[in-house]
């Protein structure tokens, strides 16, 4: 973990010493976007398609109305020069939502040559993902609400000119802040002196990419993603002592502490967390994912294989004991023709989580042998979410979902065998459409079995209107209509409107 570290800071320092060439592109300047989503649904939540992977933008809530306006400027557009500049700010409203205003993204990005410094709140995009039709990324997703964070990367790939482009990498790093702690004492209510929360963790994340291949020459290229996140830092209360610790750990408050050896150690990890005691391990929430994509470019159509393999410990991180627990998909782009445009299928399998075994070695049991990984969940930071959703994979069923008497803040549904199916096509010009449909089944967690597995079906079905020309230039309309059934959150069937409105303040054209 500590080389894989260094060589994500290596893999940054060799992108920002690249002297080659840049391509210039033309483009606009500010963006503007006003957007209006009303939902109405029966049930205790809404269905899961209607709210999951936005970003944390809706509420669960079965009936809901949400405005939202912002401006944008795409640093890209300075790409004829040495130095880029791109900013953002979107700002939303709810009403019948868990949140009456919030900031969804307000961010300043600057880049010199191929580096680039992206500081405050903005959304991402899921890696080797479809962004619409994918069911979710496990470590790295886009569920939650964004996390402010100061982000050295490389955004775009950097191809050492004697490969001749039949080799590229590039790479990030960031650290930055959760922002939930109001929402999680409003969240426990009256229960926050019984479950775990925190306020004031911190956040960390890299990751190095490696592509081998050149489409233009061979229609075969992979792709190779190593990611690791971290959630350290802040304070923990209600920390659970474990029966068999010696140690004499008291975990009503923890301190985690905010200084550089918690940086460090969950940069390169290490350290051990209080509640450890006997036990010692690595500080913080260390999650992970291995990404692997195999994609074909054919003359109109395209297929894509990719697979991700999701770690919280050492031995599910290599190959200690084979990796069960996987996401495999398959993506296919048809032949342009106006009934299917893409297909795609996903499974995703968290059940063996390194199996039901022990822990780390102590002074009776010399020998470490992993298990029980408890995906998303740790003793001390609460869980993988930020506002009570998930930041990786949806179908984990997010703390937001569950009751706070019952659970507090953690996943019940970590142990899963999903099947994922998506479609979408554009019959029109104006016209486009996509269907999701997903069926679930859950054991519950090691440490909360279920006595018979709980199933989920979720569906959507929506239609996208965008008029092409005339004085409906710029205006969108998308119409849904979406299912939750099974025993996981519930059953509900419900539908939602979005109208947005997108346009340009000025233009701009870059110097070649």
């Amino acid at each position: 973990m500590r080389f894989l570290s260094l060589f994500l800071a290596a893999a940054l320092a060799l992108g920002a010493a690249a002297q080659d060439e840049i391509v210039p592109s033309r483009g606009n300047g500010i963006t503007y976007r006003a957007e209006m989503i009303g939902t109405a649904s029966n049930g205790d939540f809404a269905p899961l398609w209607l709210t999951a992977n936005r970003h944390g933008l809706l509420s669960v809530r079965p009936n809901q109305g949400l405005l939202r306006a912002g401006l944008f400027r795409n640093a890209d557009l300075d790409s004829a020069r040495n130095w880029r500049f791109g900013a953002g700010v979107d700002l939303a409203v709810g009403v019948e939502h868990d949140r009456a205003f919030s900031v969804q993204q307000l961010f300043f990005d600057v880049q010199f040559k191929r580096l680039r410094l992206s500081i405050g709140q903005k959304e991402r995009t899921m890696p080797l993902r479809n962004q619409r039709l994918s069911s979710g990324a496990m470590t790295s997703g886009a569920n939650a609400l964004p996390i402010p964070q100061a982000r050295l990367e490389m955004p775009q790939f950097w191809a050492p000119p004697r490969l001749n482009g039949w080799l590229a990498v590039k790479g990030q790093v960031a650290f930055g802040a959760m922002t939930d702690r109001n929402w999680q004492r409003d969240y426990l209510g009256r229960y926050a002196d019984r479950f775990n929360h925190t306020s004031g963790t911190l956040y960390h994340t890299k990751a190095a990419f490696l592509r081998l291949g050149k489409k233009e020459r061979f229609p075969l290229t992979f792709t190779g993603i190593f990611e690791m996140s971290a959630m350290f830092g802040g304070k923990a209360w209600n920390v659970l002592v474990r029966e068999d610790d010696h140690s004499g750990f008291e975990g009503d408050v923890v301190d985690m502490g905010h200084g550089a050896r918690q940086f460090m150690n969950a940069f390169i990890p290490g350290g051990s967390d209080a509640s450890d005691g006997d036990y010692s391990n690595v500080a913080g929430n260390q999650t992970g994912s291995w990404h692997v994509s195999l994609d074909y470019h054919g003359r109109g159509w395209g297929a894509r294989a990719y697979a991700e393999h999701y770690f919280e410990d050492h031995s599910e991180m290599v190959f200690e004991y084979g990796w069960k627990d996987m996401t495999f998909g398959f993506e296919f782009a048809l032949p342009r023709n106006p009934v299917v445009g893409t297909l795609l299928y996903e499974q995703i399998r968290t059940r063996h989580q390194g199996g039901p075994i022990y822990h780390d070695k102590t002074a009776t049991l010399p020998k470490r042998i992993s298990g029980t990984d408890n995906y998303y969940n740790h003793a001390m930071l609460t869980a993988w979410q930020h506002h009570g959703q998930a930041i990786g994979h949806p179908l984990l069923v997010s703390p937001i979902y569950n009751a706070p008497s019952r659970a507090g803040i953690q996943f019940l549904h970590n142990r899963i065998v999903a099947h994922h199916f998506a479609i979408e096509g554009q019959p029109a010009a104006w016209l486009g459409y996509r269907a999701l449909f997903t069926h679930s089944k859950s054991w519950g967690t090691y440490g909360i079995v279920l006595p018979n597995p709980a199933y989920a079906n979720y569906f959507l079905f929506e239609l996208n209107f965008a008029p092409t020309g005339g004085h409906w230039r710029g205006w969108e309309m998308a119409a849904a209509v979406a299912t939750n059934g099974g025993t996981q959150i519930g059953h509900s069937v419900g539908g939602q409107i979005t109208l947005r409105y997108a346009g340009l303040i000025g233009a701009w054209r870059g110097r070649h």
